[in-house]
């Protein structure tokens, strides 16, 4: 247990912040001002600062409380300071006029990894607790009740290893319960049917950044109006989506740290790098995580750091998770340098009989097509493209794309097709005479585009496998091509056309960290890096029996 008093700690925490012996970034030292401020002047405001209701939520968790998994399961909570000092000033601020709560909606925005739901849990378990609240409810929630049963779960674990919580407190499958106090918590779902009628006195909402509406914040704060000091309890990490519930808050919360709104009821802290922060240096990273080295390993963010260099895809996904930066959803994927080191130097003729698999992009009738075959050769990834445009318009497509069309056909890097919109009886020849020379398992196509050729190619014998365009589909693929690139395990050959599209795509970033391509945030052309992507797609879900052709030939699939 910690041997000075919570508010002590917090007063040195403070002190620490703003002297900058210990590293934070703005909004943090804000929080630190509003609280010292506060104590000079929120008593004509009608607030004071309890010592004692302060150390009874640091208490709570520190003899109570146990951790549930990870290398400190079974021991007692030894709070951090930055933990004490959010939870002495959530908790510890009440109104002179009733001796109630003051802060009746919570905003807590840190990065992944340090500690968000532990901390949310053991507030969940004080408020059913701990909070003098006969007839308690208190409620995660998520639009998915899949999502709001991680906080839940984890406060279901602290009471299974809790000496005298689990005296206490009864659990069940999806509830916890105190019978002498009618008070229970549960875990609570936009998806199900028992959203409506409910008497909140505790709210607890992970990761609001994933929400896409505003319904579940509304609906909990709603319920609130019958309980004497409700408590909404929000715990999350910066989102891309700058029109969501989420960041209304989270601009909210900067405002009042800022001074630029007063909303005495509403308490924030956030923990980011700040703007003119490098994101490659280990003082932003510490900045940014106040558990750095206690829940979160600097060698960990350092080796993540490093991936975010070499895949600039990945840049915006960790400034947003581990940096708590919010991030546009697109934003420039590859890395050239990376890129052009995959040129390789595999004899194509050497590929004649193998297997492979493709991705077709259709274009409108006067765009490009781009189909792309992928081979496993000695633990590369071998890229075969092929390129289509109408004859007729590639000069002045060259002018308005601004690259070489028509070199680019010159030298056979793009097929040109008779008359003046794309000849797709042309690219079904194509692909009719490239299943002759290889094996091709599947061709995937955009179950959206191409229906008619897709049939036609079905009645000459070709696997057509349709291929969303959507995270749920494109994510895996996209993130092993950025791989297979960094890592230089694709041979593209140095194809000029393959190349300027890899320099011109954008990838969108969803709030689970998952990546796509996107056309209409690209700089140019990308039909051949998507067609690419569905091809390596459809190589993933091929199932493996070492049957190839090249097993043969003693050729090594990757």
């Amino acid at each position: 247990m910690t041997q000075k008093s919570a508010a002590r700690i917090t007063r040195d925490y403070c002190d620490s912040v703003l002297s900058e012996k210990i590293v934070a970034g703005k909004h943090i030292k804000l929080a630190c001002e509003r609280h010292l401020r506060d104590l000079e002047t929120a008593g004509d405001r009608g607030f004071y600062y309890s010592e004692v209701a302060a150390q009874h939520i640091v208490d709570f968790f520190e003899k109570f409380l146990r951790h549930s998994k990870g290398e400190w399961a079974g021991q007692p909570f030894k709070l951090q300071p930055w933990q004490i000092f959010l939870l002495a000033v959530e908790f510890g601020w009440l109104r002179i006029a009733d001796k109630l709560r003051r802060f009746r909606v919570s905003w807590n925005e840190f990065p992944r990894k340090n500690g968000k739901s532990t901390l949310s849990a053991g507030k969940g378990l004080y408020l059913l607790t701990a909070d003098a609240e006969a007839g308690a409810e208190v409620y995660t929630a998520a639009t998915k009740r899949d999502q709001a049963k991680i906080i839940w779960s984890e406060a279901a674990r602290m009471v299974k290893s809790s000496p005298y919580l689990s005296k206490l407190v009864t659990a069940h499958h999806s509830s916890l319960s105190i019978a002498m106090f009618s008070s229970k918590f549960e875990p609570l779902g936009a998806d199900s049917n028992t959203m409506d009628g409910l008497n909140v006195h505790g709210g607890l909402i992970d990761e609001i950044h994933a929400h896409r509406s505003r319904g579940v914040y509304d609906l909990l704060e709603t319920a609130t109006v019958a309980r004497r000091q409700p408590l909404i309890d929000i715990t999350t990490t910066a989102g891309s989506d700058r029109h969501s519930i989420a960041y209304e808050l989270h601009d909210y919360a900067q405002k009042i740290l800022e001074g630029i709104l007063e909303d005495d009821t509403f308490f924030a802290i956030v923990a980011a790098a700040d703007n003119a922060d490098d994101w490659r240096l280990e003082t932003t990273w510490k900045k940014a995580n106040p558990n750095i080295d206690v829940s979160i390993k600097s060698s960990d963010l350092g080796a993540k750091a490093k991936r975010a260099g070499d895949m600039p895809g990945y840049e915006n996904t960790f400034k947003r998770l581990h940096l708590n930066i919010w991030t546009e959803q697109a934003v420039r994927w590859l890395n050239m340098d990376k890129w052009d080191a995959c040129a390789g130097e595999i004899d194509i003729n050497a590929l004649n009989g193998m297997t492979c698999w493709a991705g077709l992009d259709l274009s409108t009738t006067t765009d490009i097509s781009a189909y792309i075959l992928v081979f496993n050769v000695f633990g590369q990834t071998v890229a075969l493209p092929y390129f289509f445009v109408p004859e007729e318009n590639a000069i002045e497509r060259a002018k308005t794309d601004r690259v070489p069309y028509d070199r680019w056909i010159r030298d056979g890097h793009i097929i040109a097709t008779p008359g003046n919109v794309i000849d797709y009886e042309f690219i079904r020849k194509t692909i009719n005479d490239t299943a002759e020379r290889f094996d091709i398992k599947e061709i995937a196509l955009d179950r959206w585009n191409g229906t008619q050729l897709g049939v036609q190619l079905k009645d000459d014998g070709r696997n057509i496998v349709p291929f969303g365009q959507g995270f749920a589909s494109m994510n895996h693929p996209t993130k092993e091509l950025e791989a297979l690139v960094v890592s230089q395990r694709l041979v593209h050959y140095g194809n000029p056309v393959l190349r300027w599209m890899a320099s011109n795509v954008a990838v969108k970033t969803d709030a689970a960290g998952n990546l796509k391509p996107v056309k209409d945030q690209s700089t140019g052309r990308i039909d051949g890096i998507v067609a690419l992507i569905m091809a390596i797609g459809a190589r993933a879900l091929a199932p493996s029996d070492g049957n190839f052709v090249y097993n043969s030939r003693g050729i090594y699939i990757g």
